[in-house]
């Protein structure tokens, strides 16, 4: 959900705000289970991405996928705002990234109701987006959607493993739910008032408490809320032992991660679609986790931790 965060410098995106940035992907890498035969030589390809972390390494396994796969590869990575990065796909000036199914179809295709099914959703944002010259490939499992989280001790004390059983403790001992949000999920119709309505949850403004995500983690964390706001795929929810709600009435919408390719480049070098696809496949939100951890909490670098995990998946050498 945080890629859609980006919105507000949507419209700072100029052709000097990252679209004509870039340097050459020079990573040494040899065909594994994906690129042999090198069905990209002669390809001149652009990979671009969204600006934090999880969307950082995505777009680096794209890269590294085309280089083992013999292309020269423009390292676009790292744009600022959700629509930026799209629309370089879009107009050619990128050729792939990973996009979520959610984002597109709220943020960009306009609708205000999500698909509860995220095969549906998916199928959905890639017929509507055929005619914008973008293709979407097969989905993974990673879901980078809204949740709540509380700490073990709290979850012991309360007995709460969903969304429900926290709303219900809302009724019944208000004084036992506080609630760490960022601005936005405070006031988004996806976010807390949705949530609220949807589940029945009664909490107060005097016990929302807005913050900055990072922050969020941290207090919930020490306990200082007793739900924080996370998104599923955050590497600090491992780090820092939360427990996630079950979104068990399914409120969120679903923001799977797809390659989305530039239709034209995929005519040109349709191997594109069956490098990515065993990629994609690994893709969960354990796996998400993992990588998203070993940027957000040990302080390695994206496309670093993309490159060891695409050797250690056996894709390259």
């Amino acid at each position: 959900m945080r890629q859609a965060r980006f919105l507000a410098g949507a419209l700072l995106l100029t052709a000097g705000c990252g679209l004509t940035s870039g340097s050459p992907m020079v990573d040494d890498v040899s065909p594994g289970s994906i690129g042999r035969g090198e069905p990209l030589e002669g390809a001149r390809l652009t990979v671009t991405s969204k600006s934090f972390t999880e969307n950082l390494i995505l777009g680096a396994m794209i890269g590294i996928a085309f280089r083992a796969a013999g292309a020269d590869v423009l390292d676009r990575t790292g744009i600022q705002g959700s629509i930026g990065s799209r629309e370089a796909v879009r107009t050619g000036d990128a050729d792939a990234m990973y996009e979520y199914t959610g984002t597109a179809w709220i943020t960009y295709l306009g609708n205000s109701r999500p698909i509860a099914d995220p095969r549906q959703q998916w199928q959905a944002v890639r017929d509507a987006d055929a005619g914008n010259g973008l293709t979407w490939l097969s989905p993974s499992r990673l879901d980078n959607t809204y949740a709540l989280a509380t700490n073990q001790a709290n979850s012991r004390r309360r007995r709460t493993r969903t969304l429900s059983e926290a709303a219900a403790l809302s009724r019944s001992d208000p004084g036992a739910v506080t609630l760490c949000v960022e601005g936005e999920f405070a006031n988004r119709a996806d976010g807390l008032p949705g949530m609220a309505k949807a589940y029945g949850m009664d909490v107060p403004a005097s016990r929302v408490t807005q913050m900055d995500t990072g922050i969020i983690y941290t207090q919930a964390a020490k306990g200082s809320c007793s739900y924080g706001e996370v998104y599923t795929t955050d590497g600090r929810i491992t780090s820092m032992n939360l427990v996630v709600m079950e979104d068990d009435k399914g409120f969120f919408p679903h923001y799977n991660a797809a390659p989305v390719v530039n239709s034209e480049a995929l005519r040109k070098w349709p191997a594109i679609a069956g490098l990515l696809d065993p990629i994609t496949k690994k893709l969960d939100n354990t796996v998400a986790r993992e990588l998203n951890a070993e940027v957000d909490v040990d302080g390695q670098d994206p496309h670093q931790v993309a490159l060891e995990w695409m050797k250690d998946q056996g894709f390259v050498t």
